[in-house]
């Protein structure tokens, strides 16, 4: 859970193994066409009474960063009380979402303690499982994001190196402008290149919480002096974030902090470069360039400026090969059916 999230979706076996993966129970009241997120019902303790006929395993993704360790521990307890096996697939070891990893970690002392299988994406990862809570975590790749149709798309050709940063709506795990200055130098320095960023609208709506006049008017006033373009929208659906991905030759994620990333296995389906900080373990999920930035520790901007050059030297990124993402996914189906029977 939560199975409609694209991870989950993609564990599955292109023919049946016979796991069935139940759908998301929408909240009471949740319109059937709306796309907003909301809290899994599957954590309440008392849909686990209610359903625990329904199930053989619960296995835990993402989605709970509203519940306190209070709730996470009844939750716990309620599967407990029905003889429910819980696997917990450690996929942020630092909640993107979070400021204070203070809270998520206590999140985790909760639930990583209890499980009876934990898997996670990299070995890095599994080895800070290991030292902080003497737990052995199986490492399983991250599946492809994009559809498989989707991954032999051509890629358009342009005479241009177009580096992009999408800031979204500013997750607190992103530091942007450092990012942006750097990248707004090293772009100004070779003749053929471009630099984008793009942002939600929320980040210039006064009503939002996401509103940031001061980081919007710094991006402004770049642009209006020709450093970079900048591109303010709605969210993407899947179709536009594809097309979007595919006109940039590199991707910088401007993250301080965080572990792995769907954003990075979306540009390797793609064939975009990618540059990753080195606070999380993005190096060791898929190929990457990676620069020093962290919260401990700042931007490392002549890291920064060295990623951006060699991609530009090398202009080709490693891009997914279709037949391998069909067996990696077939293999994933595999080791999960046979962890799932292993504890059954």
């Amino acid at each position: 859970m939560p199975s409609g999230h694209v991870y989950v979706r993609h564990c599955s076996a292109s023919e049946p193994d016979g796991v069935m993966r139940l759908e998301d129970p929408r909240p009471n009241g949740a319109p059937s066409t709306s796309q907003r997120w909301w809290p899994p019902v599957m954590l309440d303790p008392g849909w686990v009474s209610a359903h625990h006929e329904d199930f053989d395993i619960f296995h835990l993704h993402f989605g709970f960063d509203a519940q306190s360790p209070a709730q996470l521990s009844a939750l716990v307890d309620a599967l407990r009380r029905r003889g429910k096996p819980l696997v917990y697939t450690v996929h942020d070891l630092r909640n993107p979402h979070q400021p204070d990893p203070a809270t998520h970690d206590a999140a985790l002392d909760v639930v990583i303690p209890a499980a009876d299988h934990l898997v996670t994406l990299t070995a890095g990862a599994a080895e800070r499982i290991r030292s902080r809570w003497n737990r052995t975590a199986t490492v399983l790749p991250h599946p492809h994001v994009v559809e498989l149709p989707g991954l032999t798309r051509p890629r358009p050709t342009r005479d241009r190196f177009r580096v992009g940063v999408h800031a979204k709506s500013l997750r607190p795990n992103m530091s942007v402008l450092p990012v942006v200055n750097v990248l707004a130098e090293t772009v100004a320095e070779l003749a053929d290149a471009e630099l984008q960023v793009n942002l939600h609208h929320e980040v210039a709506n006064p009503a939002s919480p996401a509103y940031a006049p001061q980081l919007f008017k710094a991006l402004e006033e770049l642009a209006q002096h020709g450093r970079l373009t900048l591109t303010v929208h709605d969210y993407f659906d899947d179709e536009q974030l594809w097309s979007y991905l595919q006109s940039l030759d590199l991707s910088v994620l401007p993250y301080q902090f965080g572990t792995h990333s769907g954003w990075l296995e979306a540009c390797h389906d793609l064939g975009t470069a990618v540059a990753a900080p080195d606070c999380g373990f993005y190096a060791q999920q898929r190929p990457c360039l990676s620069y020093g930035h962290s919260q401990e520790y700042g931007l490392d901007e002549d890291s920064l400026r060295r990623a951006v050059l060699r991609a530009h030297t090398e202009r080709a990124a490693p891009r997914a090969d279709v037949k391998h993402r069909i067996r990696e996914r077939d293999e994933l189906a595999a080791a999960h059916r046979a962890l799932y029977a292993s504890i059954l």
